[in-house]
């Protein structure tokens, strides 16, 4: 039995990029306690090209509800500010020389339902991610049975193998999206 170049443990691997992509998203939300992920999804302009935060300044947690944002170049300190405002995160950096405070704000009703409906935002182009691999993986499939590398009865049987990759992807991003909701809604 000859498969072509069809790979089940590729698929699978890119399928899970998508979840590690929504879990990495995710951890950005915040939920109303401090912790140093919360500015990992920003980026700084900086000397002439976007940085992840943590490449221009170390974020520190000294309390529950407040982080420290070190900036290491003392030319950076506006942009890095001005990179944490636009992140839509909700937060107003207070700046003293290189350290940036950024205090948590407890967060009320609305803005958790706001952070619920990121979520599933996240969640959704997640979902669409996984099923772009297994639209390519079923195209892939189709082509190698219609140049004759493999027979009906093995597209049938891997086509239900690239199904259950899918539902078992998409399963775990919904676990992952249900944990993410509860911890905002019990904050």
């Amino acid at each position: 039995m000859t498969t072509g170049t069809f790979e089940m443990s590729d698929l699978k691997r890119r399928m899970q990029g998508a979840v590690g992509v929504l879990r990495d998203e995710l951890g950005g939300l915040r939920t109303g306690r401090a912790s140093a992920s919360l500015l990992d999804p920003i980026t700084v302009e900086a000397y002439g090209a976007r940085m992840p935060l943590n490449q221009v300044a170390t974020v520190s947690v000294p309390e529950a509800r407040l982080l420290s944002v070190q900036v290491w170049d003392r030319a950076m300190v506006n942009a890095v500010e001005k990179a944490i405002r636009d992140s839509n995160l909700g937060l107003n950096p207070n700046t003293e020389g290189q350290v940036l405070r950024l205090r948590i704000p407890e967060l009320n009703q609305e803005r958790r339902q706001e952070l619920v409906k990121v979520a599933h935002k996240y969640a959704e182009a997640a979902k669409v991610a996984v099923r772009h691999v297994r639209r390519d993986g079923m195209d892939h499939l189709k082509k190698v049975e219609k140049d004759g590398e493999m027979s009906s009865d093995d597209l049938d049987r891997l086509s239900k193998d690239v199904q259950k990759a899918t539902d078992e992807a998409i399963a775990e991003i919904d676990q992952t999206l249900a944990q993410k909701e509860k911890e905002i809604l019990s904050v």
